[in-house]
């Protein structure tokens, strides 16, 4: 292969056009079939987000209770949320997500909760979240 410079591509292939082409905009983000959003945070102590795509925040609402709110809005609220959880090291009981079936899913956030074996809500040390439309 010539012309390709160590690291990368050669000065100039790539340009702002270009970029500005790769945006997010409505209607790349309202095709179907993509992942839409997604986010893995920390639910113990103080929430804090380690790493998303979409997500501009998460509420705590109380042990193992969280809304995820995204940076924009979805064109309606026609998506699946995929969400798994973890404990912290050494804890032997399963949680799972659930999605909070008494309030309605918005375009720009949902409920979703943490719950063990027994179906008590309860903080996870991870917790990983995907919307697909």
């Amino acid at each position: 292969i010539s012309g390709v410079a160590v690291g990368g591509l050669p000065d100039g292939i790539v340009d702002t056009d270009m970029l500005a082409a790769d945006a997010v905009t409505d209607a790349k983000i309202n095709l179907t079939g993509e992942i839409k959003a997604w986010v893995n945070w920390n639910g113990i102590g103080t929430v804090a987000i380690r790493g998303s795509g979409n997500v501009s925040s998460i509420t705590d609402h109380g042990t193992g209770n969280y809304s995820v709110n995204m940076t924009t809005a979805l064109s309606d609220t026609n998506y699946c949320i995929s969400g798994t959880t973890a404990y912290a090291t050494g804890v032997t009981e399963s949680t799972f997500a659930t999605v909070n079936g008494d309030s309605l899913l918005t375009t720009s956030s949902f409920n979703i909760k943490a719950r063990d074996d027994a179906g008590t809500l309860r903080d996870v040390s991870h917790f990983f979240v995907a919307v697909i439309r």
